[in-house]
């Protein structure tokens, strides 16, 4: 069974984030927040859209940087919930900080895919012995 983030999690995150390495406190788009939460989970005609954690991670991480749902921090935001929604899910980042912040930066820049960055994310992360 798959583990999400809940809203009130997500702007925990958020917040903690400000906190520890400053910028501008606020939620810039509630409906993007909602939708931030819940895009992971779409189900299609009774099928799930993101099948594998990867590509559910890649829904998380492509959303909060393309919809800057908050005022600020919106790359580091992103980085942080995938890393904790993978951990849940049994997996954890083998990326160092310096390439997660270059990948945000080119999934803003370049526009990434759901796949190029499920594939990225799934190069870069191993499961939990």
């Amino acid at each position: 069974m798959i583990c999400y983030l809940e809203i009130d999690e997500i702007l925990e995150l958020h917040f903690w984030i400000i906190e520890d390495f400053g910028g501008s406190h606020g939620v810039r788009d509630e409906l993007g927040l909602k939708s931030l939460a819940a895009a992971p989970q779409t189900v299609v005609f009774g099928e799930e859209q993101y099948v594998s954690v990867h590509e559910k991670a890649a829904v998380y991480l492509r959303n909060c940087i393309a919809d800057h749902v908050f005022t600020d921090v919106n790359k580091r935001t992103a980085v942080t919930i995938v890393g904790i929604f993978l951990a849940r899910n049994g997996w954890r980042m083998t990326a160092a900080a310096v390439e997660l912040e270059n990948f945000a930066v080119r999934v803003a820049t370049d526009h990434l895919d759901i796949d190029a960055i499920a594939d990225w994310l799934k190069r870069h992360s191993q499961i939990c012995q």
